[in-house]
């Protein structure tokens, strides 16, 4: 299998689609089961296992949280 190329790509979606795949998510880390999710174009599986935290970022008058799911390829 080909190596893959990095990525770094942040993608907005209309609220009803971004719920649908929080709780798709929610389902599968529930169930202890790998998660598929397609980001812009690229179907990608996060295994059983992945590691999640939340990020708070503040600064230059605006703040940001991330959930973010990281793995070992």
């Amino acid at each position: 299998m080909p190596a893959k190329k990095p990525r770094d790509i942040e993608k907005s979606y209309p609220l009803s689609q971004f719920i649908a795949k929080l709780r798709r998510f929610a389902d599968a880390l529930e169930t202890r089961e790998p998660f598929t999710i397609q980001i812009a174009g690229e179907r990608i599986r996060v295994p059983k296992g992945a590691l999640v935290n939340i990020e708070h970022e503040r600064g230059d008058g605006e703040e940001e949280i991330e959930f973010q799911i990281r793995w070992k390829l």
